[in-house]
C-alpha cells in the first residue's frame, strides 16, 4: 500500500513542478553560498598580503618616529568564516568580518562596515537557510492541504473507510509519503552543500541537519493538525497560507519591532560623538591633566615623563586613548542592549519556529548576531594588545626599522561559544509532537464522520 501510494503521489504533475521548483531554489541557495565563502577568503587573502605590504611600505617611509609610523599602520582581526556560513549567512552580508585597526581611539574605527548597495541589504541572500524556511512550508502546505479533504470532496473516503482496516494508520501513511519525499529533497541539498561548500561532517553539521528536518517536521505536523479539522481544502489552503503568513512574515515583523522599540540604541551615536569629542577638545586643553588620566588608566606608564614640547606622542596617544575610556559607558550600554536583544530574540524564539530555526542555524553557522558581539569584544581585546605592545616603543622612540614588523601577522578570532544541542532540538521536537498529537486526536474523534 504505501508503495503504491507514493508511485501515485510521485506522478502527479504538480508535485514534479513543486520539487523542481525548490531543487531549483536550493541549487541556487548553494552557488549562492558558494560565492558568499569565496568572496570571503578572497578578502582573507587580501587583507593578509595588504598588511605585510603596508607595514613595510609605512616603515620605509616613516623611519624616523615609531608614533608617526604607527599613526599610519593598520593592523586586522579577520572573523573566522566557517563553511556552514555558506547554508546560512545571517547578518555576515550587513556586519564586516575584518576589522583593520590602528593603535589610535577604538570606539571610532569598531563600528566601520564596508559600503553596500542598499537595495541588496534589503532583499538579502536567496542561501540556503532562507529555502528552508520560506520555501520548504509553501511546498509542504502544496502537498498536504487536501490530502484527506480531496477524498471526501471526491467521494471516494466512503470506499476507503469500507476497504481499510485501520483508517489512522491509511492517513499516517498518506503524510509519511510526503514526508518522506519533502525530507528525500531536502537530505539532496544538504549532500549538494557537503560537495560544493566543502562542508565537514562534523557535529555542527549533523546538528544543522536535525535542526532543519525538525523544522520540516514542525510543518508537518501544523499540516495534519489542520487536515484533522473536517474543513474543505479550500479553507486549509487559506488556513495554511494564514499560518505561513503569520509565523514567517507579520509575527516576526511585529517581535523585531517590539526589540528595536524595547532596546533602542541611541548609544550607536552617543558612544561615536563621546568618543571624538572625548579626543577633539583635548587639543585646546593642558597637556599634563590629560596625561595624568592616562597614567591613571595605564600606571605602568607611569615612569615615561611627559616631554615640555608643543607636540609629544605620550600627550597624543593619551588623547586618543581618553576619547575611547570617556565613551565607555556608552559602549558598555550599546553592548548590553544588543546581549539583550539577542537573549529576547531567543525567548521569542521558543514559541515561533521559523525564528528558532534561523537563530540556531546562524548559531551554527557562526553568522548571527551573538557572533557579531562576541567579534566585537575581541576586537577591544586586540586593540588593547596592540597598544601594550607599542605603547612602550613609542614612548622609548624605539627606532622603526629596528622592530620585526613581517612578524605582526593577521590573526583570527575563532568562535567557540558553547552550543547547548537541547536547546537547538527540544523546542521544535516538542512543537511537533504537540501539533501532531492534537491532529490525532482530532482524527479519532472524527475519524468516521468524514
Amino acid at each position: 500500500m504505501l508503495t503504491l501510494l507514493f508511485r501515485s503521489f510521485i506522478r502527479s504533475t504538480g508535485v514534479k513542478i513543486g520539487l523542481g521548483f525548490l531543487l531549483t531554489a536550493g541549487l541556487v541557495s548553494l552557488l549562492v553560498g558558494r560565492q558568499f565563502l569565496d568572496r570571503q577568503h578572497r578578502h582573507h587573502r587580501e587583507v593578509v598580503a595588504a598588511q605585510q605590504a603596508d607595514l613595510r611600505q609605512l616603515a620605509e617611509f616613516n623611519s624616523k618616529e615609531m608614533g608617526l609610523m604607527l599613526y599610519y599602520a593598520p593592523f586586522a582581526l579577520v572573523n573566522e568564516t566557517l563553511p556552514l556560513a555558506g547554508l546560512s549567512i545571517g547578518q555576515r552580508d550587513v556586519n564586516p568580518s575584518i576589522q583593520r585597526l590602528t593603535i589610535r581611539g577604538l570606539e571610532g574605527q569598531k563600528y566601520d562596515a564596508d559600503l553596500n548597495n542598499p537595495s541588496n541589504l534589503l532583499l538579502g541572500n536567496i542561501d540556503f537557510s532562507f529555502v528552508l524556511i520560506y520555501l520548504f512550508p509553501l511546498l509542504i502546505i502544496a502537498f498536504t492541504y487536501s490530502v484527506v479533504s480531496e477524498e471526501r470532496e471526491n467521494g471516494t473516503w466512503r470506499v476507503v473507510a469500507v476497504q481499510s482496516r485501520n483508517l489512522m494508520g491509511f492517513i499516517a501513511q498518506l503524510f509519511a509519503v510526503r514526508l518522506a519525499v519533502v525530507l528525500g529533497l531536502l537530505v539532496l541539498l544538504l549532500g549538494g552543500g557537503v560537495a560544493v561548500l566543502g562542508l565537514p561532517l562534523d557535529a555542527p553539521f549533523w546538528l544543522f541537519a536535525a535542526t532543519a528536518v525538525l523544522y520540516v517536521l514542525g510543518w508537518f505536523g501544523i499540516c495534519f493538525w489542520v487536515a484533522s479539522l473536517h474543513r474543505p481544502s479550500s479553507t486549509n489552503a487559506v488556513l495554511l497560507i494564514t499560518t505561513w503568513l503569520g509565523l514567517l512574515v507579520v509575527v516576526p515583523a511585529a517581535v523585531n519591532q517590539y526589540l528595536l522599540t524595547r532596546y533602542p540604541l541611541p548609544e550607536a551615536l552617543a558612544t561615536t560623538v563621546k568618543q571624538r569629542r572625548g579626543y577633539h577638545e583635548k587639543w585646546d586643553m593642558p597637556q599634563a591633566p590629560t596625561v595624568a588620566k592616562f597614567y591613571a588608566h595605564y600606571p605602568q606608564f607611569k615612569h615615561y615623563p611627559l616631554p615640555n614640547t608643543s607636540f609629544n606622542w605620550l600627550w597624543y596617544y593619551a588623547m586618543q586613548q581618553m576619547g575611547d575610556d570617556e565613551s565607555a559607558r556608552e559602549s558598555g550600554e550599546l553592548r548590553q542592549k544588543l546581549y539583550q536583544r539577542e537573549a529576547a530574540s531567543r525567548q521569542f524564539g521558543l514559541w515561533l519556529p521559523s525564528v528558532h530555526a534561523q537563530l540556531r542555524l546562524n548559531d551554527l553557522a557562526r553568522s548571527g548576531l551573538g557572533n557579531q558581539v562576541r567579534f566585537l569584544d575581541e576586537t577591544t581585546r586586540f586593540h588593547e594588545r596592540l597598544r601594550l605592545y607599542f605603547y612602550p616603543k613609542i614612548f622609548e622612540e624605539y627606532p622603526v626599522k629596528a622592530e620585526n614588523w613581517d612578524q605582526h601577522f593577521v590573526e583570527t578570532f575563532a568562535d567557540r561559544s558553547p552550543i547547548r544541542v537541547a536547546d537547538f532540538l527540544l523546542p521544535p521536537l516538542l512543537f511537533a509532537l504537540l501539533l501532531a498529537g492534537l491532529g490525532w486526536l482530532n482524527f479519532r474523534r472524527h475519524l468516521y464522520h468524514l
